[in-house]
């Protein structure tokens, strides 16, 4: 059920890689140079980047010393190489020793951030878990009132403040309740302006200082909300925001609306960031761990199709 739901979120990834291979590799065909070069693009088209390049020279050199000669071969040669390359890339979610875990989240405005955050309390709360959320992105309006809705629909509490104010604030208020109250979890919204603003780090700084006081070695995760939508731009993020705050993982959302999935590879090939979930819908329950191996297989269609995909 849970790798149904990865295959569907991945479907358009799917569908422009297995046709380019369908397309490039018909039953019988040798390998020659320009079937590789072929392959090249494909991959660069999915979002691979220099991942891509590095992976088709990786067959070239297998082809040239005879490893593999015909295109129906290419496939579990090409699901080997990219699982390699997503080798200690998956990590479950930090908890604390005892008490109250707090996991900050941040992210630019759009990623799918606030989303995100209302599908992992989700996620906790049906695991049976104390949710709590914290709606420290104060400086948008529309990042409260969504937080808010979320919070309803879930049956999770919300510590808010008005318009404006102080997220350091915000969090000094949401710890002495979730600490009074016996919570789990506690799940922060920070600010998501532009991630090249230094008031923004400076802000999240702050946010952890305050966090630190009441709880030693807390936030237990500070998770970075990335675009699957945006390909190489999320890789960019997500190296401005881990240069300026210690990012300890990654949720890549919106992997079911785009074919660009392949950027999953490029951000591990810059840094070593586990990712920790995937977004593959739009519903509450389309968040899931990210298993390197499942990934692969839905991303190169191993394992068949979907119900009512064509």
């Amino acid at each position: 059920m849970v790798f149904g739901r990865i295959l569907k979120g991945l479907a358009r990834t799917r569908k422009k890689i297995g046709q380019g291979l369908a397309r490039i590799f018909p039953f019988g065909r040798k390998l020659d140079e320009e079937t590789l070069d072929e392959l090249e693009e494909l991959l660069y088209e999915a979002d691979l980047g220099p991942t891509g390049t590095e992976i088709v020279e990786e067959l070239k050199e297998a082809w040239r010393k005879k490893e593999i000669r015909e295109g129906q071969e290419v496939l579990p040669y090409l699901e080997k190489l990219l699982l390699k390359r997503l080798e200690g890339c998956e990590a479950v979610l930090a908890r604390a020793p005892e008490g109250l875990t707090v996991i900050l989240v941040t992210g630019v405005n759009g990623s799918g951030k606030t989303t995100s955050i209302a599908k992992l309390a989700k996620r906790l709360h049906d695991q049976g878990h104390k949710v709590m959320l914290a709606a420290a992105d104060t400086f948008r309006a529309a990042a409260v009132e969504q937080l808010t809705i979320w919070a309803e629909r879930i049956g999770v509490p919300l510590v808010k403040q008005k318009s404006g104010a102080d997220p350091g604030a915000v969090v000094f208020d949401a710890l002495d309740s979730a600490l009074a109250k016996g919570m789990d979890f506690l799940i922060i919204d920070t600010a998501g302006r532009l991630h090249t603003q230094k008031n923004l780090m400076a802000e999240l700084e702050k946010i952890k200082r305050v966090i630190q006081k009441k709880i030693p070695g807390a936030p237990h995760e500070t998770l970075l909300v990335l675009d699957a939508t945006t390909g190489q731009n999320a890789i960019r993020q997500a190296e401005e925001f881990s240069a300026r705050t210690p990012v300890t993982g990654l949720i890549l959302a919106k992997l079911d609306g785009t074919a660009k999935g392949g950027a999953v590879f490029g951000i591990r090939r810059h840094m070593t960031i586990p990712v920790k979930f995937i977004g593959v819908g739009e519903g509450l329950d389309d968040l899931e761990d990210f298993h390197p191996e499942e990934f692969v297989k839905a991303v190169l269609g191993l394992e068949g199709k979907v119900p009512g995909e064509v």
